[in-house]
């Protein structure tokens, strides 16, 4: 575990640079956290997704994955995929400041 600076605070991120604690997330993390994948603005349809991984991650413990997220977020997978190129569930759990969903490489 190591601490990064992210948005101007310091919070432990592990060797993925997930963040360890989910509680440490803000709205201004996700946004620089976006910013470092090459993802920016975060659009409406962005945080759409991030607010339904987080609220998954506090109901179940885990975030979705990506065939659970395009069936229940209400954003199809091909979408989800221009939204977050580099792999949706692990991409938007990683700015949704919550652990990568099980599943994910």
């Amino acid at each position: 575990m190591t601490v990064d600076t992210i948005a101007g605070i310091p919070v432990d991120v592990n060797e993925e640079g997930f963040l360890t604690d989910a509680s440490e997330w803000n709205e201004d993390i996700a946004v620089d956290l976006a910013r470092r994948e090459g993802i920016d603005p975060l659009t409406d349809r962005h945080w759409e997704v991030l607010r339904f991984m987080r609220a998954e991650y506090e109901a179940k413990g885990t975030g979705p994955t990506v065939r659970i997220l395009g069936k229940t977020s209400g954003v199809p997978v091909k979408e989800l995929y221009q939204l977050f190129p580099k792999g949706p569930a692990k991409l938007a759990a990683k700015i949704a400041g919550i652990p990568k969903p099980r599943g994910c490489i």
